[in-house]
């Protein structure tokens, strides 16, 4: 059993940039020398996402429409700001997990991971990447 640990650092634009980060992920999967397993993607914090979806321009804005009429920066909050923030963060969720087979993401061809910056303001994010598995390959 192999458990390998990184992080990947990245400074975001602010609210509802989304940084896609799969080639990163690629990267470390391969130096993890984990032919088969899991990957886990975690930002700490609470105004930040993880996400898997289409990097394609159009369904970044739908999202990010969506994602505004979930929580909208006009509505009224008791935490302050920033509450949109960590109620978007909530509903998204800090974390992914995806199968790793053959040394690489077992992902969809239009798959993309992202870290989504969901606070009021740019911040410099690390997220923290755990390769588990084993460094056999698969054979079926």
């Amino acid at each position: 059993m192999v458990v390998y640990c990184d992080r990947i650092s990245k400074r975001s634009a602010g609210e509802l940039d989304f940084i896609d980060i799969t080639g990163d992920l690629r990267r470390i999967v391969q130096t993890s020398k984990v032919k088969n397993g899991i990957v886990t993607v975690f930002v700490p914090g609470a105004t930040a996402a993880i996400v898997m979806n289409e990097n394609e321009k159009n369904i970044i804005q739908d999202f990010r429409r969506a994602i505004a009429r979930l929580a909208p920066a006009s509505a009224k909050y008791k935490h302050g700001e920033n509450a949109r923030s960590h109620i978007r963060a909530m509903a998204l969720g800090p974390s992914e997990t995806v199968p790793v087979r053959d040394g690489t993401l077992e992902i969809g061809t239009w798959q993309s991971i992202f870290l989504v910056e969901l606070d009021v303001r740019p911040r410099n994010r690390d997220v923290v990447v755990r390769v588990i598995g084993t460094s056999a390959v698969h054979e079926n």
